[in-house]
């Protein structure tokens, strides 16, 4: 006599389970990715009436009000500044970066950082915050 089992086990795969853990590591990676573009460097940033959406560069340039010059949160001297920002560039298809001043860095350091960028027709956006 053949004795048959009555709960069987189903072969079949559940995708719920699946999609709900995709979904939640895409939400996860989205939250941290907005949040890795911060600096780590303490600027005060000038105040502007009319800001456009971000638009992410590979590169920000940092300028205290002391002098002193960061490329991506690395501090810099100023007579390398142009060689490090022209190799970070070099293989990038979007020759751009971020310059991120201090509202009260002297104006002299920021047009150094801007002559570089023109010198090698670099796009640069210049970070500001919201007035409100």
């Amino acid at each position: 006599m053949k004795i048959q089992r009555r709960n069987k086990a189903n072969p079949e795969f559940s995708l719920a389970a699946m999609t709900d853990v995709i979904l939640l590591m895409l939400i996860f990676f989205m939250i941290t990715s907005s949040a890795a573009n911060q600096s780590a460097i303490d600027v005060n940033l000038p105040k502007a009436g009319a800001v456009e959406d971000n638009i992410p560069n590979p590169l920000t340039v940092s300028i205290k009000p002391d002098g002193s010059f960061f490329v991506d949160d690395n501090p810099v001297n100023k007579g390398e500044l142009e060689k490090i920002i022209v190799d970070k560039l070099a293989n990038q298809t979007n020759k751009s970066f971020t310059i991120r001043a201090d509202e009260n860095t002297l104006h002299k350091d920021v047009v150094f950082v801007m002559e570089v960028a023109e010198k090698h027709k670099f796009n640069i956006a210049i970070a500001t915050v919201k007035d409100k």
